[in-house]
């Protein structure tokens, strides 16, 4: 669980690791991207609010992208909208991995089971009587059998 792909390589199913190290490495340079602007626009809007006195850079200086008489709220709504979605990256990260290691953990256990065509069904419903209240009722089994 720890090296992602890992559980892919040990299943025998190299080919999944190139797909589980985009993933993450593209999620990842997007939440990196996501914060860097976040950033950005939460020094721009510090910085542009009048309340703020001008030798406070908390946060940094303004970036020269976002002019000087920009929109107070339209700045607040961009720096808003980038942490929202730098947050939901952070969540896709987690699933992919999450996902990664399912898919690893699943293959494991199921790679021994047979799923040749030579597989039929054996269904049988009888009569039971019901083992906490003594009362009447059936028994469904379901037997897989090889042919």
């Amino acid at each position: 669980m720890i090296i992602p792909g890992w559980g892919q390589i040990v299943n025998k199913q190299a080919w999944k690791v190139p797909i589980v190290y985009a993933t993450l490495g593209g999620l990842g340079y997007f939440s990196v991207h996501l914060t860097k602007k976040y950033h950005d626009y939460r020094a721009a809007y510090y910085n542009l609010n009048p309340d703020t006195p001008s030798d406070d850079l908390r946060f940094g200086p303004t970036p020269s992208y976002i002019p000087e008489n920009a929109n107070l709220n339209e700045v607040k709504d961009l720096r808003n909208k980038y942490r929202n979605n730098r947050d939901l990256v952070y969540v896709g990260i987690v699933l992919a991995y999450g996902l990664n290691i399912v898919d690893a953990y699943v293959f494991a256990h199921m790679r021994s089971f047979d799923v040749s065509k030579d597989l039929s069904m054996r269904p049988r419903v009888k009569p039971a009587v019901m083992a906490q209240s003594n009362m009447p009722g059936i028994t469904l089994s379901i037997d897989l059998i090889a042919k």
